[in-house]
């Protein structure tokens, strides 16, 4: 599928999606990375399953993935109309994904660094209204329940 045949959005988000595991730059993300992304965009999958996906856009089987294999995989995935439910449950799984040692919160740091990654046209003003707005408190880290009250209210 060529770019023209997404949605703008969907467009938008898968390549973010690649940007934020595309760490080098090269215009590929490694297979193990695919899960990882799929969970973001609230796919859990079992390995089995990711693999066939993999092996179906990845014929040669390099071990890496193009945006566009990746488009492939991925884009049957992204529902651009979201309910609050769905978008909240989406958001609960990224915060899951980037709370990594299980402590319940993120640092200030690293939420800036993913809401980035979600939209890289957002200025550093907006950024810093954003998270004045969620670290209402001023203590440098965002638990979940905080975070979703905030951006939904």
């Amino acid at each position: 599928q060529a770019d023209g045949e997404y949605d703008k959005e969907q467009l938008r988000i898968l390549r973010n999606a690649f940007k934020a595991f595309d760490h080098d730059g090269a215009g590929f993300i490694e297979h193990a990375d695919v899960s990882s992304i799929l969970e973001i965009l609230g796919q859990k999958l079992e390995p089995p399953a990711v693999k066939a996906l993999i092996k179906e856009v990845d014929k040669g089987s390099t071990g890496k993935l193009d945006f566009s294999q990746f488009c492939k995989l991925a884009a049957r995935f992204i529902e651009v109309e979201e309910d609050v439910g769905a978008l909240q449950n989406e958001l609960k799984e990224a915060f899951r994904v980037y709370d990594k040692e299980g402590k319940g919160y993120l640092t200030v740091a690293t939420l800036r660094s993913i809401l980035h990654e979600l939209d890289d046209k957002i200025s550093n003003q907006d950024l810093d209204s954003i998270i004045e707005e969620i670290d209402a408190d001023g203590s440098g880290t965002v638990d979940f329940d905080g975070m979703t009250i905030n951006l939904f209210s």
